[in-house]
């Protein structure tokens, strides 16, 4: 199967790169990477995303671009809808036009996360964004939606995951690990958010399972609604307690004390 992936310089599209070349459904000429001179947010169309289907001829499509810095998107949240909600409704509609699956990455965010019981968020829990990062996901997610509604055989999914981190760094964990450097110089505690609860999950272990979901064929064959699955990691924990732990893994020393 030849599959393409969207943001393929980013964190996690680099990661679907390097585990779709291991895959041996993607043959000899392996996965198909497009990063931003392919592919650029800001400025694609339904045309130019048409174009560069029928240069690569995926069969399909990962679309792992997007604009996942939350305070940004607080700051415009229209240029949040544009890269986010806009893009990859362009984006689907071109593979859905062509015969191509298409799968979009799409994230917890799109839950409003005021459950108090730690109960999962399944798929199909109902979504209610509290911020414009959020939003401008729900809204690709109704692209999609919308998508199977007009073709009915076009092949959809949704891939949710939450809070990733992985190389090439600038993640939470180097940043917690360079503010506890701080910290220890002024010699102060390291303040952290101890009531936002998640599960922190690695890139190259979403990566792996999409190589599952694809080789299963969960992801690439014909539903009547897009397929929506969950990749996270195993566990829960506060932005304080992730804190902790990394400070502890670095041997850093440094206090953390919990913040609202």
């Amino acid at each position: 199967m030849r599959v393409a992936v969207t943001g393929a310089a980013g964190r996690l599209g680099r990661a679907l790169v390097e585990a779709l070349e291991d895959a041996p459904f993607t043959g000899p000429r392996g996965p198909i990477a497009w990063s931003r001179p392919d592919l650029d947010l800001d400025t694609l169309t339904a045309d130019s995303v048409a174009l560069l289907i029928v240069r690569d001829r995926p069969e399909l499509v990962v679309h792992a671009a997007a604009w996942t810095d939350v305070d940004g998107c607080a700051r415009d949240p229209a240029l949040a809808l544009r890269r986010n909600g806009i893009a990859a409704g362009l984006v689907g509609a071109a593979c859905a036009t062509h015969g191509v699956a298409f799968a979009l990455v799409s994230t917890n965010e799109v839950f409003d996360g005021t459950r108090a019981d730690r109960v999962p968020y399944a798929p199909e829990y109902d979504r209610r964004p509290i911020n414009p990062y959020g939003a401008s996901k729900l809204h690709a997610e109704r692209e999609v939606e919308r998508l199977a509604d007009e073709w009915g055989t076009a092949v959809l999914a949704i891939l949710r995951t939450s809070w990733l981190h992985g190389p090439p760094g600038n993640d939470f964990p180097a940043k917690i690990a360079a503010a506890a450097l701080r910290a220890r110089a002024a010699g102060e505690p390291l303040k952290a958010v101890a009531d936002e609860i998640g599960r922190p999950t690695y890139t190259l272990d979403v990566a792996d399972a999409v190589v599952e979901l694809i080789a299963e064929n969960a992801i690439a064959a014909p539903t009547p609604r897009p397929r929506v699955h969950h990749l996270v990691n195993a566990g829960i924990a506060s932005r304080a307690d992730w804190a902790r732990e990394v400070i502890r893994a670095a041997g850093l020393g440094v206090e953390v004390v919990d913040v609202p």
